[in-house]
């Protein structure tokens, strides 16, 4: 789940839990909600220590890269 998702999961989680008024048979929408909530913020908190672990990884060090010499294909023929 990215950021994206995580925020959009509370956005409608809060308007489910403090916005819409509407009942429906057998489903409380506020605990739907709050349940969309929850899921959303552990989201973000996944997605943002995997962002940082992520931004460690590249901070180790410089990589040494192999030097490269290419010669022209037929200068050794004249």
């Amino acid at each position: 789940m990215g950021l994206g998702t995580s925020i959009f999961l509370i956005a409608l989680g809060a308007i489910l839990k403090f916005a819409v008024t509407a009942t429906v048979s057998g489903i409380e929408l506020a605990t739907v909600g709050t349940i969309l909530i929850v899921v959303g913020v552990i989201g973000l908190v996944v997605s943002l220590l995997w962002a940082a672990q992520a931004g460690r990884r590249d901070a180790v060090g410089p990589v040494e890269r192999e030097r490269v010499v290419e010669r022209e294909p037929y200068a050794d023929r004249y």
